[in-house]
């Protein structure tokens, strides 16, 4: 297979044969971190300046071989959507770090095998699901708002979007409370320590050990939670096995705990920093919906994966079974064929099929919940606090992706 081949004998990175070298150009420079006011604003020169689809070699860590990086909508979109040509299959693996050799349950499964697990798990992230919800939503946001509503400042990263999302979904698994920094702790290790084996390994143990422990205690005690919900649930009318069980648990785990929050602060972040845009919010609530689809959209801090199923072509790029494909949202989300005027943040359009949650079969599982969650914390947040900006002399440097801005110290006048 194609893949195969990117990799030389003393693991230095070389091209297969079908990649021309003028089509290699390292996408890195454009999602680093940076301290502009929109930090996804470097990617206009991906769409204005570089090919379509290009390859960005890998730096033979972790396996990394390179990407197609493929960057206007219509070719991302069909990549999501188009389950004959690709596959999510091995795209996230962090757990064969360690020698595990379950698989991340539903994204790693194909369909039509993928629809049988999505049944399983689906009616716990339905809207009517996450309307019951609610009431834990606002309790952990409001109690999270008083604890600094009085102070005129807080870091709105660390102290609020760290942590209700994280205190929603463990609620949402059945976990104990105080696993909380452990949790964060270990996701930390295993998706922003990349390039620190050592510490990958430490947080995929840690994880990993726990949740089968905790399996453990679930199967002896079933409970009303998502977790003893697929423990003791069926697909096609059969037990899962013990892999199929860890392999689920452990994606719901990882992808419960930094997406919402990686966005959260990224969008607070922007108003701090755009006055005008937050005060209108304030004086119309009603388009925060609106916002958040918005937000969203100029926020697409996951590119997704996908592995080619069979040799075949994307606008004149020759791609090979077994070659690897990355969805750059990052540009995808500002297409000019498919957004009007689209680096500009606007409440008035008529249609947003932005891609941050992906599309197609895989699509974000949690998409309604993230909405939901977001869609809270944004208006209580103005509802509660008056007008805030950021505090002066903090870091403005941020990363356009999962880690996103970790911390958002802001200030607000006491007696506004």
């Amino acid at each position: 297979m194609a893949q195969d081949n990117l990799m030389a004998a003393d693991g230095a990175s070389r091209l297969a044969p079908h990649i021309p070298e003028h089509l290699v150009i390292d996408v890195s420079p454009y999602r680093a971190a940076n301290a502009l006011d929109d930090p996804f604003s470097p990617t206009e020169a991906v769409y204005k300046d570089l090919p379509p689809v290009f390859f960005s070699p890998g730096s033979g860590a972790m396996g990394d071989r390179g990407s197609w990086i493929v960057t206007h909508y219509d070719d991302i979109r069909d990549v999501y959507q188009n389950d004959e040509l690709y596959s999510s299959a091995g795209v996230v693996n962090f757990q064969a770090l360690i020698g595990e050799t379950f698989q991340l349950i539903p994204i790693a499964i194909d369909p039509p095998e993928h629809g049988k697990y999505r049944i399983l798990l689906n009616p716990w992230f339905s809207p009517r699901s996450v309307d019951k919800l609610e009431a834990n939503i606002r309790g952990s946001i409001a109690r999270l708002i008083d604890s600094f509503a009085d102070k005129g400042e807080c870091d709105l990263a660390y102290d609020y979007g760290r942590i209700y999302p994280v205190q929603v979904f463990m609620g949402l698994m059945g976990f104990p409370a105080e696993k909380f920094e452990d949790f964060l702790s270990w996701e930390y290790a295993i998706l922003h320590d990349m390039g620190d084996r050592e510490r990958m390994a430490w947080g995929l143990s840690s994880a990993i050990a726990y949740l089968r422990s905790y399996i453990e205690e679930v199967r002896k005690t079933p409970a009303e939670n998502l977790t003893s919900h697929v423990v003791h649930g069926t697909v096609e009318g059969r037990p899962l096995t013990e892999e199929e069980i860890i392999g689920t648990v452990f994606f719901l785990w990882l992808g419960g705990l930094d997406t919402v929050a990686a966005t959260t602060s990224l969008m607070f972040r922007r108003l701090a920093l755009d006055p005008a845009l937050q005060q209108k919010l304030r004086e119309n609530l009603d388009l925060v919906p609106d916002a958040i689809e918005e937000f969203l959209r100029m926020q697409p801090i996951v590119n997704s994966s996908r592995v080619a199923k069979k040799d075949h072509e994307i606008r004149g790029v020759q791609v090979k079974a077994g070659d690897r494909l990355t969805c750059f949202n990052l540009t995808g989300n500002f297409d000019p064929d498919e957004f009007d005027d689209p680096r500009t943040f606007r409440l008035d359009r008529a249609t947003n099929r932005h891609l941050t949650l992906a599309a197609g079969p895989h699509r974000c599982l949690g998409s309604h919940l993230a909405r939901r969650e977001l869609r809270i914390a944004l208006h209580e947040i103005l509802v509660r606090l008056p007008t805030f900006r950021l505090k002066p002399g903090s870091e403005r440097q941020v990363i356009p992706g999962l880690i996103a801005a970790p911390r958002l110290p802001v200030v607000w006048d006491r007696t506004a």
